[in-house]
């Protein structure tokens, strides 16, 4: 990629960047502190794709910055890679919440919430043009693949995205804290296996030439 594709893209970015902190849309536009837009390598040949921003990310105002985010960035380090090697965002960009009366409380972001954030996120994908797209969890992967899409019995599997780019959906990060006891090496080995599914995808060496690129550990 030359360094002129890449500023190009830089500038593109941090245009959209500024129309989200400009955008009042959806209600939670007036209840968010920042929106977390998304952050990585403009040339990213990888995007990862997830629901919305919890409350760590609304405060700092980037994607995936908790004790999920955590977990995201062992997993892509599994992978070979690094934050910075991939483009991380969300189906919406502020963060979806709920008034217990007490305080905001975390939820998942509404039909139309999805639909009104939807131009970033395809503006994104254009601008990045990655090889492949990883949705994180059922929510950002109904946005790609309809309301109908069970994560449970068809992540693992790829699809044609948007601009015909493969897709690919697993468990969200927040999910797999959230299992105990052996549950939680289960569901790990399952996202081991989407992952290796995504390096190989990425890599353009045949297989037998791979076994070096990847260790078989979990993350």
């Amino acid at each position: 990629m030359s360094l002129e594709e890449r500023a190009r893209r830089e500038r593109l970015l941090g245009r959209a960047v500024r129309a989200v902190e400009n955008c009042r849309k959806c209600q939670i536009g007036y209840t968010r502190t920042h929106p977390a837009y998304g952050e990585g390598d403009p040339c990213a040949r990888l995007m990862l794709v997830g629901e919305g921003p919890g409350e760590t990310e609304d405060r700092l105002g980037r994607p995936f910055v908790g004790r999920a985010g955590e977990l995201l960035d062992k997993m892509i380090a599994s992978i070979g890679l690094a934050r910075e090697d991939v483009f991380i965002c969300n189906t919406v960009k502020c963060r979806p919440t709920f008034d217990d009366g007490v305080r905001l409380r975390n939820r998942a972001p509404a039909p139309e919430e999805m639909a009104n954030c939807r131009p970033y996120l395809d503006e994104q994908i254009e601008i990045v043009r990655p090889a492949v797209i990883l949705a994180l969890g059922a929510p950002a992967a109904k946005s790609f693949l309809g309301d109908r899409f069970s994560i449970t019995k068809q992540r693992g599997i790829w699809y044609d995205g948007p601009h015909g780019i493969p897709l690919i959906a697993t468990f969200h990060p927040a999910y797999i804290l959230r299992q105990t006891g052996g549950e939680i090496n289960a569901v790990k080995r399952l996202v081991w296996a989407d992952l290796k599914q995504v390096r190989a995808r990425l890599d353009e060496p045949p297989p037998e030439a791979r076994s070096d690129v990847v260790q078989e550990a979990l993350f």
